[in-house]
């Protein structure tokens, strides 16, 4: 049964967020705890207004893709130096990259096989 935010593909979100769980624990394992600076603010805000403008022109000309989206949305955490209107936006680019991943999903799924089993369990 499809659930809110599967994409069309039965267990999808709950599958790539359980992926994205295991990423996220491998990285820890790999890295430990890490504490950098973010690096953002408003220095970055034309780089994000110019992927604005090519996100709209690209959609009006009907040639929008999942990299204008994902590449807007980063740009757009890049230029915010405030802590919670940052968080916002990098909650936005992993629910950009989420959809996009569910979307190679759907489009790889073929009729009565199983969905793709997350890395390591194949």
């Amino acid at each position: 049964m499809t659930q809110p935010g599967d994409y069309g593909l039965p267990g999808s979100l709950k599958r790539v967020l359980t992926e994205v769980a295991a990423e996220r624990a491998a990285q820890d394992a790999m890295w430990g705890l890490q504490d950098h600076p973010d690096g953002t603010g408003p220095a970055y805000a034309p780089e994000a207004d110019l992927a604005k403008r090519a996100v709209a022109d690209t959609a009006a000309e009907g040639r929008l893709t999942w990299r204008h989206i994902l590449h807007e949305e980063v740009l757009e955490a890049f230029a915010e130096d405030d802590a919670d209107r940052l968080r916002c936006e990098l909650i936005q680019v992993a629910a950009v990259a989420v959809k996009w991943v569910q979307d190679l999903d759907r489009r790889t799924q073929t009729p009565g096989r199983p969905a793709t089993a997350p890395a390591g369990e194949a």
